[in-house]
């Protein structure tokens, strides 16, 4: 090892705990950080008396996951707790791409876990063999029901992101207060009770709703292109951004309704209210 090698090597006693690495790891990858600060001379350093050590006053605990970081750019697989003790240390060094990276991998584990179903396809199917069916409140997110005959089936306050419900019949169902954000309803027969529920972004092109009463219900960017919305309810109802063109709309009181930004071309319009 050369004296080059030799001079730019960097003992560290973070709280007490013993690290040794390099200049280059501690300025390369993030080099607008405290860690880097403290080695291009712009903070006094705190040395300690035993071995020529620099001593910084944090938890060592974690410190090696930086120096991983630092290293490899790999965010480390730990539990949330360890990340939440982590993210402190991180904040502390000012490491920018750690503190981004933590964040993704806690997002992602938190959608995740909105998605897990609590029940598969078959659980649904034994379900609706009986005579009265609810599923209120229950996360059913991401499952396939498609061409299910879900009539009259509750699925009052339940999570129903990502469902698949193409070409399902939900006749007189109950989505009242559901978050059904993202979900397919395409081709759906789904003249049902939909108050107070949330379908941003949900797919119901050429869904037969009929009557439905969608009263407060969130259908920003919604894409109902071609959906039959004959004598449906939509007082109050959120249709920013939706997608109607082709929608069938005639008689259909629309002067309480919320349309900023929804496209209407080729809607059959006549004798609504607005």
């Amino acid at each position: 090892m050369g004296d080059s090698d030799l001079s730019s090597l960097i003992r560290l006693s973070i709280g007490g705990k013993k690290y040794c690495t390099t200049i280059d790891t501690l300025t390369q990858r993030e080099p607008d950080t405290m860690l880097a600060a403290m080695f291009i001379g712009r903070h006094a350093l705190c040395h300690d008396s035993e071995k020529g050590y620099i001593f910084v006053d944090r938890d060592g605990k974690h410190f090696r996951h930086i120096l991983n970081w630092l290293r490899d750019g790999i965010v480390p697989t730990l539990t949330d707790a360890e990340y939440s003790e982590v993210m402190l240390e991180a904040e502390y060094y000012q490491l920018l791409g750690l503190i981004e990276g933590i964040s993704f991998v806690l997002n992602k584990r938190k959608e995740d876990e909105e998605y897990h179903a609590e029940l598969t396809r078959t659980d649904i199917i034994k379900c609706i063999q009986s005579e009265r069916v609810r599923f209120r409140g229950v996360n059913l997110s991401g499952l396939d029901l498609s061409k299910l005959d879900l009539s009259f089936v509750d699925f009052s306050f339940a999570c129903l992101k990502n469902v698949f419900f193409s070409r399902a019949n939900l006749h007189c169902a109950k989505f009242r207060d559901v978050d059904a954000e993202g979900s397919i309803f395409h081709n759906t027969t789904l003249h049902a009770c939909l108050i107070d529920c949330s379908f941003c972004g949900a797919d119901l092109r050429s869904a037969h709703l009929q009557t439905a009463d969608l009263t407060d219900a969130n259908l920003e960017g919604a894409n109902l292109e071609g959906a039959n919305l004959k004598g449906v309810k939509l007082s109050n109802a959120n249709l920013k951004g939706a997608n109607l063109q082709r929608a069938y709309l005639r008689h259909v009181n629309l002067r309480d309704t919320h349309l900023e930004g929804a496209k209407l071309d080729g809607a059959n319009l006549l004798g609504a209210i607005r």
